[in-house]
């Protein structure tokens, strides 16, 4: 089955949630994606990202930025976001079952000073996924928190170039 681009298996690059949602796409369609390269994504919640995430409405740099990219739904967005990690049901919240599914080649990246996430995060995928059929390399950048793409930009750039010029057909 292909999609309305006619893409039939897709490369998928996801950050934070969206990382998640690439690993959880991956798992359950194992047959459908051709590779992973993800930053900084969550398989489960820490007290970390929970304190990180309570602060997020009174942060106005943040707020700022991404107001850039959302425009008048920033506070929606905000909102819908925050309101969802910060359940109290959502602490059970969970990928590690789903990892041993991903059968593709995955890059996780991820800063050692990531303010949503620790190195947890990356040494879960990694097992996970190694323990099923496919394969996966990690990188932590040193001095970088959350966001790679922006702060390790031509780093993050190059990692992902070379892997997925080592894993694709």
């Amino acid at each position: 089955m292909q999609g309305l681009l006619h893409i039939r298996r897709p490369v998928f690059v996801g950050h934070s949630d969206g990382g998640s949602i690439a690993l959880i796409h991956a798992a359950v369609f194992p047959d459908r994606v051709l590779a992973l390269a993800l930053e900084a994504p969550h398989v489960f919640v820490e007290p970390l990202t929970i304190e990180s995430i309570a602060a997020i409405p009174g942060n106005d740099d943040l707020r700022k930025k991404l107001e850039r990219l959302h425009g008048l739904q920033t506070d929606e967005t905000i909102s819908g976001w925050t309101d969802v990690w910060l359940r109290p049901e959502f602490r059970d919240w969970n990928l590690k079952a789903l990892l041993p599914s991903v059968t593709c080649p995955v890059l996780v990246i991820q800063g050692e000073d990531d303010e949503y996430g620790t190195v947890r995060q990356v040494e879960a995928i990694a097992s996970g996924i190694s323990g099923g059929r496919g394969a996966v390399e990690t990188h932590l950048f040193p001095g970088c928190g959350h966001s790679p793409h922006h702060q390790k930009k031509d780093e993050t750039l190059a990692l992902m170039i070379d892997f997925l010029r080592k894993h694709l057909p």
